[in-house]
């Protein structure tokens, strides 16, 4: 579901209408009647990386979340991406902080627009620099898993499986592309 409109004014404090604003925009907006601050609601970007390991990349490095949604379901290292950093930054921070790997970034790999919830997630290709791990808070297992080892039942996001996915797509082609998807 798409986060709700702004009720408060991130200016002033007051209570906004939702209405077309007067600037001849198209899209019912959070209008502000005391300052006329319209507020735009954009999506937000999730970031993250496919890390992978060993000579040819047989391994993925997947984390079981600590947190919802999905608390205990499989994912790629992923987030939301934070204000001053570039994606890539994002990425390798996620990667950081959820499953507590090194890793050297590779380019990135998918992007994918989900509508329904106001999101757009970025995955980078990433190689592991070591296959120790130090999981944050918001992970309870971080470990590696071969394409035949992949709990497929258990992912957390459609994102996630359509990484994987053309992942193990591509590494079985030999050729690694860019992947644009359209979640719906």
């Amino acid at each position: 579901m798409i986060r709700p409109p702004a009720k408060h004014c991130r200016n002033c404090g007051t209570a906004v209408d939702l209405r077309l604003p007067d600037d001849g925009d198209t899209r019912m907006r959070a209008v502000c009647p005391a300052c006329h601050t319209v507020h735009y609601d954009n999506p937000l970007n999730v970031v993250g990386t496919v890390p992978v390991w060993g000579e040819h990349g047989e391994q993925v490095l997947l984390c079981k979340r600590n947190i919802e949604p999905r608390k205990g379901k499989w994912t790629l290292p992923a987030g939301f991406m934070e204000l001053g950093e570039t994606v890539a930054e994002g990425a390798m921070r996620e990667t950081d902080e959820e499953a507590g790997a090194q890793i050297s970034l590779g380019e990135l790999f998918t992007l994918m627009n989900v509508p329904r919830v106001g999101q757009v997630h970025f995955y980078y290709r990433a190689r592991l620099l070591s296959d120790q791990f130090q999981p944050g808070i918001e992970t309870m297992e971080a470990r590696l898993f071969s394409e035949a080892e992949i709990p497929w039942d258990e992912l957390a996001f459609r994102t996630v499986r359509e990484t994987l996915e053309r992942y193990f797509a591509d590494r079985r082609s030999g050729r690694f592309g860019f992947h644009v998807l359209d979640i719906v």
